[in-house]
């Protein structure tokens, strides 16, 4: 089963390199969200590797992990 995880940033750089740090440690680009308006990514994980991806999204200090 999918888990959909949401973190908002403060700046467009952050999500950037969030965006790209996912990208990076393996995860498709198609399960990974982003809007910009609201400076979030959503990212759609296995409840399996759900610790893996928060601890990437906290490096990049979120407003919220949700």
């Amino acid at each position: 089963m999918l888990e959909t995880i949401t973190a908002t940033y403060t700046s467009k750089a952050a999500l950037a390199n969030v965006f790209d740090d996912l990208v990076n440690d393996g995860i498709p680009r198609e399960k990974i969200l982003t809007d910009n308006t609201k400076l979030q990514v959503k990212v759609m994980v296995p409840e399996t590797g759900e610790s893996g991806i928060r601890e990437i999204l906290n490096r990049h200090n979120p407003a919220n992990i949700s």
